[in-house]
């Protein structure tokens, strides 16, 4: 709880809410590739950044690796959603993470995220 009082909570505000929004997302196509992850962004003219997750029953076959590997993601993005530029954000996994540690699932996440571009505050770009 002290977290969520220090201003690092995942809440509503912070999360992408139906098919429009993931598809303004994905139409905007722009896209950064990592080991496990890939990270699909567009600047959203809000004040903070919100994510969206996509994990393919195709690429991890188990809902508790589903389940983990959506956890790690709105955890990385918790822990830098202040820092980040205000743009929607959908993280997908692209590749096997079964012989991965969550160390490693971590670090591609945090890599992904600072490689993000930064927008000018109040800019939105229509799809």
């Amino acid at each position: 709880m002290a977290a969520a009082r220090a201003g690092h909570g995942f809440r509503h505000a912070h999360k992408l809410h139906g098919t429009d929004e993931f598809s303004s997302v994905f139409a905007f196509r722009r896209v950064l590739r990592g080991r496990f992850y890939t990270l699909h962004y567009r600047p959203n003219g809000l004040e903070t950044a919100r994510l969206g997750l996509a994990v393919a029953k195709k690429i991890v076959r188990r809902a508790s690796g589903r389940n983990l590997l959506k956890r790690i993601a709105r955890e990385v993005f918790r822990l830098q959603r202040e820092g980040l530029p205000a743009c929607d954000l959908i993280v997908r996994v692209h590749a096997p993470t079964a012989s991965a540690s969550r160390a490693e699932l971590h670090q591609d996440l945090r890599q992904l995220l600072s490689r993000l571009p930064s927008f000018p505050l109040g800019i939105a770009i229509s799809a």
